[in-house]
């Protein structure tokens, strides 16, 4: 049984197949065929957060490939009703796949603990891999193989810039990160990495400038997330000197694209002249959530099951 909870549980021969499938897929879509290869499939949505990409490019993606989807809000009672272990066993006896988006990577780790069927992570406050995935893609669409290229960014070392990591380390992509010093990674999440990557190569900085030098991809995120609005004020303050802007994009190579996972804090983390102007590959990167989706979930349950 394979779960995608981080994606320190993927090789880079599967980072690489996942990247297949998701053109041959994708290139399919642009011609207007729209390959059931899950005719019968359920996929289950199981949802503590908001969410408008995860959401919708998991349901577009399955119903293209010939499934179908299940949204499960809080009127199942995950973690209210029934333990864990209950709710999980039954869950997965309907369904083929179960997405999780939760405040807690706890809560997707026990819930991966009890499902007979795959759990994918749809977001949790230490790992975004479906996001990074469609990241790393959209670059590689871009830019064409990454491996001893720089992907830069610029924030928060929160959960996307935790799976960005990781994607990198395995992708043999060089990532910079640019952040307070009370904001960057800490020691067990590096030494983590480095055992599940050793050829990893991180840069940790607090220059913006130092980081963008010499990448491809220059990627920023809120500075405050969801769960952290007590602290808004203080983040502000403190990453001030972090904005992407179109002085910070000109530190930058010729050709080099600016990236973000979206909702934005507009004239916060970035501008309007990047996010809009000839920078962006945003609404790109927005679109590969569903293409890549579409490759790991054909992955995941036709070729791994």
């Amino acid at each position: 049984m394979r779960h995608l909870l981080t994606l320190l549980e993927l090789s880079p021969d599967e980072f690489r197949r996942i990247f297949a499938l998701t053109k041959e897929l994708k290139d399919k879509f642009q011609e207007g065929i729209r390959e059931p290869v899950l005719p019968g499939r359920v996929q289950a949505l199981l949802f503590e957060k908001p969410s408008l990409r995860t959401r919708v490019s998991f349901e577009s993606a399955m119903a293209h490939l010939g499934g179908t989807t299940l949204f499960l809000g809080q009127d199942v009672g995950w973690q209210k009703r029934e333990s864990a272990n209950d709710f999980a066993q039954v869950l997965s006896q309907y369904v083929d796949v179960v997405i999780c988006r939760a405040s807690s990577h706890a809560r997707v780790e026990e819930l991966a603990r009890y499902c007979t069927c795959p759990v994918i992570n749809g977001l949790t406050d230490q790992a975004h891999p479906c996001q990074a995935l469609a990241d790393l893609y959209t670059l590689d669409e871009i830019h064409g193989p990454l491996e001893g290229k720089r992907l830069a960014y610029v924030g928060d070392a929160n959960n996307v810039a935790r799976s960005l990591a990781v994607a990198c380390g395995k992708l043999g992509v060089e990532f910079a990160i640019a952040s307070p010093p009370k904001y960057q990674f800490d020691r067990p999440f590096l030494e983590m990495l480095t055992a599940a990557a050793p050829e990893v190569r991180v840069l940790q900085t607090v220059d913006p400038r130092e980081a963008v030098a010499g990448a491809i991809g220059i990627y920023t995120d809120v500075w405050t997330s969801m769960g952290q609005e007590a602290e808004a004020e203080a983040r502000r303050k403190a990453f001030a000197g972090f904005q992407v802007n179109a002085a910070l994009m000109e530190q930058a190579p010729e050709g080099a694209v600016f990236l973000h996972c979206l909702p934005a804090r507009r004239g916060e983390e970035v501008t309007d002249e990047v996010i809009d102007g000839h920078y962006s590959a945003v609404l790109v990167q927005a679109a590969n959530r569903m293409h890549v989706q579409k490759g790991l979930l054909a992955w995941l349950l036709h070729e791994v099951e």
